[in-house]
């Protein structure tokens, strides 16, 4: 069964990688946008383009399907990508949905589900609890289990309806904002408690599944830098993490998802403590934002695989072909401000210019003039390099966020560039805690270099100043070959910016 036509069902950088892929096996394209995202270039990229409401209007989406003629819908991530009443939706519309099957969407889409899954497959699960509605009942298995815990929402992943918890005395307050954010994320308010370990590593296994019970691992990634609870920069291989350890993860992983009956592409995401014990914590039934680390270490394109896949063909790997070659990294550019506590930063892309070297690969969606509308996330693109080592990586990846250029909106490149340079962060010393310490040392360090350039600025001026008293009383000065010196010239040039800032005066 070959597909003729695939809608994308997604909108930025996503949606160019899906057509991207549909169009290298011969596909043809449909993209969908909202009249927010009238001007995104996704559209482009497709055969058909079609205007939606919202990127989360099942009955809106099939429709445009139908219209178009498409046998396939691609989910892309986030929005309608884990949701079991689409992929339902799509099958009674007999449309091809490119993902898991709408049982295995409702397993792992169901924390607690999962969790039991996993246990059944022999897998380690972090001490927790079922699906809890009452705050009450929540605090005595808090209490059985021992602070800190971790509050969870049942209904959902990506960080939202998440809260640590260290105390009793902060339990209530904590547990109803947490349901509250799941019912607004889910529309399921149910919290599920996992035991909190302390400063730990978040690793993930990426796995393909055929629908005919064949599987394979495409080893980890390792997401332990985070804020907010998203990732932040992901990586592969884990730095430090030993290979007796990957192997029972990837092993372990597999066993989770055919639990479920799982086949396309999917994750298996793992905490793993200082003493490198693992535990279960959830699935991702969908392509995942970091999955360009995995492609770029194994050389296996995953998005090409989930059509194959949909369309019902065999996989045409088996483990002892998938190597792990070289060292991966991915850094997520927002349109943020990192001065201002990582507040959005929406506006006009003024220039736009990515970097060009060997091992770099950007997924984006920006062009020089283009509006990041606020309403969406504000992920601009994804940065990724790779090395044949680590360090080698690191250094690459320096050179690639100095070449990659964004004017007109604010952006987290600074807040990379500082974190490439940090010690812990160059010896792979980071877990899901370092972030309040890195954030410190980045607040630290902006407020000193502003003061540092302040006193350039000022020092330059006020030399300016000197030489501009000097050249009234003499009305010329020239150096020893008869032209006025390159220094003090600069300084005139900056003492006028800054008169004309209005700076420093």
């Amino acid at each position: 069964m070959g597909f003729n036509k695939i809608l994308v069902a997604n909108r930025g950088e996503i949606a160019i990688r899906v057509a991207r892929a549909a169009k290298e096996l011969g596909k043809k394209v449909v993209a969908i946008y909202t009249p927010q995202d009238r001007g995104g270039i996704w559209r482009y990229f497709a055969d058909e383009a079609y205007e939606v409401s919202s990127y989360l209007n099942i009955d809106e989406i099939i429709y445009v399907a139908k219209k178009s003629k498409s046998d396939a819908i691609h989910p892309g991530y986030g929005f309608l990508s884990e949701k079991e009443e689409f992929a339902k939706a799509c099958e009674q519309e007999k449309i091809k949905f490119i993902g898991p099957s709408p049982e295995s969407l409702m397993m792992s889409g169901d924390k607690a589900i999962a969790r039991i899954k996993a246990q059944e497959a022999g897998v380690p699960v972090v001490p927790g609890s079922d699906a809890l509605e009452s705050a009450e009942k929540a605090l005595k298995v808090a209490k059985s289990i021992g602070f800190p815990v971790l509050l969870k929402a049942a209904g959902g992943g990506g960080g939202k309806g998440m809260r640590p918890v260290f105390s009793e005395d902060e339990f209530f307050h904590l547990f109803r904002q947490a349901s509250e954010e799941a019912k607004s994320a889910f529309g399921d308010p149910r919290i599920y408690i996992e035991k909190y370990i302390q400063e730990p590593k978040h690793i993930e296994i990426q796995i393909l599944g055929d629908e005919y019970g064949n599987m394979i691992y495409l080893f980890e990634r390792d997401c332990s830098l985070q804020r907010r609870n998203q990732k932040v920069i992901e990586e592969s291989p884990s730095p430090l993490l030993p290979n007796d350890v990957r192997l029972k993860m990837c092993e372990s992983a597999v066993r989770v998802m055919k639990k479920i009956n799982y086949f396309n592409a999917g994750t298996v995401e793992f905490i793993v403590d200082k003493d490198w014990n693992f535990y279960f914590i959830e699935i991702n039934a969908r392509i995942q934002v970091e999955h360009p680390v995995t492609e770029m270490v194994t050389g296996v394109d995953l998005v090409k695989r989930q059509i194959k896949i949909a369309e019902g063909e065999k996989l045409d790997i088996s483990q002892e072909d998938v190597k792990l070659s070289g060292h991966a990294m991915e850094f997520r550019i927002y349109a943020e401000d990192p001065e201002n506590d990582f507040m959005p930063s929406g506006g006009y892309i003024s220039f736009y210019k990515e970097p060009s070297m060997p091992g770099v690969r950007c997924d984006g969606w920006l062009y020089s003039g283009c509006q990041v509308p606020s309403q969406y996330d504000p992920l601009l693109l994804k940065l990724i390099v790779k090395g044949e080592n680590r360090e080698e990586t690191i250094r690459r990846s320096l050179l690639a966020l100095e070449e990659l250029k964004i004017y007109g909106v604010k952006n987290n490149i600074p807040f990379f560039k500082f974190v490439l340079n940090l010690e812990e962060f160059r010896k792979g010393e980071i877990n899901t805690w370092s972030m309040k310490s890195i954030l410190e040392k980045y607040k630290k360090w902006n407020e000193e270099s502003h003061v540092s350039d302040s006193l350039i600025l000022l020092g330059a001026y006020l030399t300016s100043k000197n030489i501009q008293a000097e050249l009234n009383g003499r009305n010329e000065y020239v150096s020893a070959n008869g032209k006025a010196s390159l220094w003090k010239v600069r300084s005139w040039k900056i003492a006028g910016r800054i008169e004309g800032r209005g700076q420093l005066k």
